[in-house]
């Protein structure tokens, strides 16, 4: 089959972008030094990923400190990885202090959209200004601290207006817990790192089961991403959560996303993983080009409103 010229374009575009990062060089955070087979379409987004900077005051309380990780830094793993687009979720570490995603939104010349965290203090302007900022949803982080589950429902309510949705990163116990609230959210849900399906149970598991109903509900997304949260198995094909990726995009391609999660809070310093290698798992994952395309661009897309 004869190839069009804009594909020609997309593929070169992203071409160039990969061929960029020279050879042998090192990502921090981020193990292995070469860049992946799968090719992402022109476009494609890297749907979670944050910023940390030691001049920002860490939240009381807050579990995960890692060390600082920047724009910069992350724009070598994105010409590794043939990536132009991101999303940049505020994380745990500094509580409802989005001045971090804030900045990295300003410098992303637009090719970046935000995930913020917020509590019932935030005005109706300063909500208007992160929207004009590239802000697009708010995260409830139930593993690590952030915003308080209490007030889920009326921020949602708020949001709602903009067209922001909700994101959720918990146990898979507790998002067994929270699935009917969570429904009824009068907002769009998204649900990271595959809703922690815990191993070894997979897609036997009461977690998998609300995710699929969710899913079905019409308004739910879902992160392919951290992989290794809650691996047996481990690096580099983390087999046994293989099975629940596979599963995902046999049931809804069209309600899935990807993300590298870099700078990888949750891993030890001295165990990141391999991202281009995550990547590649993609090709296992969803061998079929067609929800690839949705999952790694057109699917964001929409969402994020790129």
């Amino acid at each position: 089959m004869p190839i069009t010229r804009r594909r020609f374009l997309q593929i070169s575009s992203t071409l160039a972008v990969a061929c960029s990062f020279p050879a042998g060089a090192r990502v921090p955070f981020s193990r292995g030094d070469e860049r992946p087979t799968l090719i992402p379409p022109a476009g494609s987004v890297d749907c979670h990923m944050h910023l940390y900077d030691s001049r920002y005051p860490v939240a009381p309380g807050a579990k995960l400190r890692p060390a600082d990780a920047s724009l910069e830094d992350y724009r070598q793993l994105q010409q590794r990885l043939g990536l132009q687009r991101m999303v940049i979720v505020t994380p745990s570490t500094y509580g409802t202090d989005n001045r971090i995603l804030l900045n990295g939104l300003a410098a992303s010349n637009g090719n970046a959209r935000g995930i913020a965290v917020l509590d019932m203090s935030v005005t109706d302007d300063e909500l208007q200004r992160l929207h004009q900022a590239g802000v697009r949803g708010i995260r409830f982080n139930l593993r690590y601290g952030g915003a308080s589950l209490d007030d889920l429902d009326a921020l949602a309510a708020r949001v709602q207006a903009l067209n922001w949705h909700v994101q959720v990163v918990s146990s898979g116990d507790k998002l067994v817990e929270l699935e009917s609230r969570l429904k009824n959210l009068p907002t769009s849900l998204v649900i990271d790192h595959m809703g922690h399906v815990p191993q070894p149970d997979g897609v036997n598991s009461t977690t998998f089961a609300a995710i699929r109903r969710l899913l079905d509900g019409g308004k739910t997304w879902v992160k392919l991403s951290g992989p290794y949260i809650g691996s047996h198995s481990g690096a580099p094909d983390y087999a046994d959560i293989a099975p629940v990726a596979r599963e995902l995009v046999k049931i809804n391609p069209e309600r899935l996303l990807w993300g590298s999660d870099w700078p990888h809070p949750t891993m030890p310093v001295d165990n990141k993983p391999d991202d281009a290698a995550i990547l590649d798992l993609l090709a296992t994952w969803a061998p079929n080009d067609r929800d690839r395309q949705r999952i790694l661009r057109d699917n964001p897309v929409e969402l994020y409103g790129f």
